[in-house]
C-alpha cells in the first residue's frame, strides 16, 4: 500500500492478504482507465495518508432522513428543533448525523459519526445559531464512513449551498465526470450528494447570470444584476432533475435565500411539508421539511402534503412559498418505494396520504389469509414477532389465525439494525447481542414467527436456532415482504443476488437452509393491495424491484453496473473498507475529516463562558 501515490492520481484496493502480503490492484485515473496487473507487497498497516479510494460505484445516501426548517423570527433559534427531530428521524440513519444553520449570512456546520445524541454536544448546539438549517441522519451504506460523507454538505458559491439528500443516483459516476471535465468543479468525496449539490450550484451560476435584473414578485428584491431569483432556484431544478436519474428526495439551503425541498420524478423516496403559526411573528408561518411526517407532527407543525413527483417548493426567507414541477407531466408519476411501508418508515407516519400502521396490519391479514389458505390443517399454537417493525403484521396474523399472540423475543434497543453490517459471522453475533428469548413462550409449541422480510437470511437462520433452543417443537417463518431477489438501486443498500437466500430458490429450498419447517413469502400482489387498501388507492403503482427485478425509472441496467455493485456491496468489500478506515485513514491534522464548523466564528462558546 505504501506504494500507492495517494491523491495524485493512483488509486488501490487490497484484493486478498495472506501471510503478510497483500494483493493489490491498482488504477490510474486519466483519460482512460488503465488496468495494471495485480502486483504483491509485504503488508504493513498504511499510513494515514494512503487510503485506498473507491473508483465505482460512488456512494448512495442510503435510507437516510432529511429535515429543513425555516423559522419568520429572524431571532428565533432551530437548532433544538434539527436536534429533535433528527432524533425522531434516527430509525432512518444511525451511521451519522449533521446540521448546518444560517444566521443571517454565516452558516454553521457540525456533522460526524455517531448517533444524534453522541455528534452534538452543548458547545455544538451553542454554535448552530439561526432561523434556518438543515439536518441529516445517515444510515451504513456500500460507501466510505468517513464523516467527510456525512451531511449536509456545502459548497461556497453562489452565496453558499447546502444539501441533505435520501436516495441514489444510477447515473452518478457519469455525473461525477460531467461535474470534473465539462463544468471545472471539484468532486471531493465519493458521494453522489456531492454530486447533486454541484449541479445545482453550477445551474444556479448559470440561471443567476442570465436572469439580469428583476426579481420582485419571484422572490427577491432590489434588481440587483445575478441576484438568485426563485425563477433562477426552478431553472436550476429543472436542470437537476433532467440530468439526474434514479430515486431522490432532497433539500437545499441558499444562505440568505431559501430553503428548497424536492422529490425524483417518480417520488421514490419520500418528502412531506408541513407549516405552523410563527409563535413569535404574528401573521407570518415556520415551515419544515421531513423525510417522514412524525417528524412534523412531534415538533408542532401540521402536515401540509407530499411533495409530488418531480416536483420542487422554494419557501424564501421572507417567507413566500412557490411551487413548480419541473420536468413535463409526462415523466412524473409517483410510484413510491413499497419498502418504505414494510420497513423502513416509523408506523405512524403518513406517506403519500397512506397510514404505515394501517398498511402493516392489512399485510398482517394477508399473510394470515395465505397461512389458512395453503395450510388449512396447521398446528399453530402461537404467534410470535420478530422485533420490532414485524409486530403490527403480527397481531393481525395472530387474529385472523385465531391463535395467541406473544412476545418471545426480549430487544436490546442499544444495537443497530444488522442487515448490511459486513461479514455473516458479525451478523450472527449481532443478533445474538440484539435478541433473547422468553423460553416459557417456546418451550413444547409450535411457533408461528412473523417478520417483516428476510434479505440474506443470516438473522432469521439464527433467530430459528434460538427458538428451537429455547425449546420450540416446531418452528414456521413468515415474512410480510416477497422474497427478495434482486438488488435495489433507488437508495436501500439491500445486497447482490448472490447474497439474498431467496436468490435462485423456492420456498422449501429457503426452509431447509434456514433451518425452520417450513417458510412463507407475502405475495407480491398482496402486499401492493395492502398499502393501495390502507390508503384506499386502488390504481396506484409502487416502486417494488427489489421483488420483481423491475425498474420503474425505464433504465437500462446491465449486467456491468450489477457487477460493480457486487464489487462495491459484498462482504469483502465491506472488510476491507472497515479495516482502510480503522487503520487511519484520514485527511492531514486540522482538517477534521471534513466535520470541522464552516464557521471559526467563537461567539456563541464566549457568551456560554461569560
Amino acid at each position: 500500500r505504501n506504494d500507492i501515490k495517494g491523491g495524485h492520481g493512483w488509486f488501490g484496493s487490497v484484493e486478498e492478504e495472506e501471510r503478510g502480503k497483500a494483493r493489490v490492484r491498482v488504477q490510474v485515473e486519466g483519460p482512460k482507465q488503465l488496468k495494471l496487473s495485480s502486483l504483491r507487497y509485504p503488508f504493513k498497516a498504511p499510513k494515514k495518508r494512503h487510503r485506498p479510494r473507491l473508483l465505482f460505484p460512488r456512494s448512495s445516501d442510503t435510507m437516510c432522513g432529511i429535515l429543513g426548517l425555516l423559522l419568520a423570527d429572524e431571532d428565533s433559534q432551530v437548532n433544538q428543533m434539527l436536534f429533535d427531530g433528527l432524533t425522531v428521524l434516527q430509525h432512518r440513519g444511525q451511521d451519522a448525523a449533521g446540521i448546518v444553520t444560517s444566521e443571517r449570512g454565516r452558516l454553521h456546520l457540525r456533522k460526524d459519526n455517531g448517533l444524534v445524541k453522541d455528534v452534538f454536544q452543548t458547545h455544538h448546539m451553542m454554535d448552530l445559531r439561526g432561523c434556518v438549517g438543515l439536518g441529516h441522519v445517515r444510515y451504513p451504506t456500500a460507501g466510505s464512513s468517513s464523516c467527510a460523507e456525512a451531511q449536509p454538505l456545502y459548497t461556497n458559491y453562489p452565496r453558499g449551498v447546502c444539501v441533505a439528500h435520501n436516495g441514489n443516483l444510477t447515473n452518478a459516476e457519469e455525473l461525477a465526470g460531467h461535474c470534473r471535465e465539462e463544468l471545472g468543479r471539484h468532486i471531493n468525496t465519493d458521494s453522489d450528494s456531492e454530486v447533486l449539490l454541484n449541479i445545482f450550484a453550477d445551474s444556479l451560476i448559470k440561471g443567476m447570470a442570465a436572469s439580469g435584473s428583476g426579481g420582485g414578485e419571484n422572490g427577491r428584491s432590489g434588481g440587483k444584476r445575478n441576484d438568485i431569483t426563485v425563477e433562477s432556484i426552478f431553472g436550476a431544478m429543472e436542470e437537476v432533475m433532467s440530468r439526474c436519474k434514479g430515486g431522490y428526495a432532497g433539500l437545499y439551503l441558499i444562505n440568505g435565500v431559501a430553503l428548497v425541498g424536492f422529490r425524483d420524478p417518480h417520488g421514490i423516496r419520500p418528502i412531506v411539508m408541513g407549516a405552523r403559526d410563527s409563535p413569535t411573528s404574528s401573521g407570518k408561518k415556520d415551515y419544515i421539511f421531513a423525510s417522514e411526517s412524525v417528524a412534523s407532527d412531534t415538533l408542532g407543525f401540521e402536515l401540509v402534503r407530499d411533495l409530488s413527483p418531480g416536483e420542487a417548493i422554494v419557501v424564501t426567507m421572507d417567507g413566500g412559498v412557490h411551487t413548480r414541477r419541473c420536468l413535463p407531466e409526462s415523466m412524473c408519476k409517483l410510484a413510491p418505494c413499497i419498502f418504505e411501508y414494510v420497513y423502513f418508515a416509523r408506523p405512524d407516519s403518513i406517506m403519500d396520504g397512506i397510514s404505515v400502521y394501517e398498511s402493516r396490519l392489512k399485510m398482517g391479514e394477508k399473510l394470515a389469509e395465505q397461512v389458512t389458505e395453503r395450510y388449512p390443517d396447521h398446528d399453530i399454537d402461537v404467534v410470535i414477532p420478530i422485533p420490532d417493525t414485524s409486530r403490527t403484521s403480527a397481531v393481525q396474523a395472530a387474529y385472523i389465525l385465531g391463535r395467541p399472540y406473544r412476545e418471545g423475543f426480549i430487544k436490546n434497543r442499544y444495537i443497530a439494525r444488522t442487515f448490511i453490517m459486513p461479514g455473516q459471522a458479525t451478523r450472527k453475533k449481532s443478533v445474538r447481542l440484539k435478541l433473547n428469548t422468553i423460553k416459557s413462550e417456546f418451550a413444547g409449541r409450535n411457533v408461528l414467527l412473523v417478520d417483516d422480510s428476510v434479505v440474506r437470511g443470516t438473522t432469521a437462520t439464527e433467530i430459528i436456532q434460538m427458538a428451537r433452543d429455547a425449546g420450540a417443537n416446531k418452528v414456521y417463518l413468515t415474512s410480510a415482504a416477497p422474497p427478495i431477489r434482486y438488488p435495489n438501486i433507488y437508495g436501500i443498500d439491500i445486497p447482490t443476488r448472490h447474497e439474498l437466500v431467496a436468490y435462485g430458490r423456492e420456498e422449501d429450498e429457503i426452509a431447509e437452509k434456514l433451518g425452520c419447517d417450513w417458510v412463507l413469502y407475502q405475495r407480491l400482489g398482496d402486499l401492493e393491495d395492502s398499502v393501495r387498501e390502507a390508503g384506499e388507492c386502488p390504481d396506484q403503482a409502487y416502486e417494488s424491484s427489489c421483488f420483481s427485478g423491475r425498474y420503474v425509472t425505464g433504465e437500462t441496467i446491465d449486467d456491468e453496473y450489477f457487477a460493480k455493485l457486487h464489487e462495491a456491496r459484498n462482504d469483502g468489500a465491506k472488510l476491507r473498507r472497515l479495516e482502510s478506515d480503522g487503520a487511519g485513514g484520514k485527511l492531514p491534522p486540522g482538517s477534521h475529516d471534513g466535520c470541522e464548523n464552516l464557521s471559526n466564528d467563537k461567539r456563541g462558546r464566549a457568551t456560554a463562558a461569560s
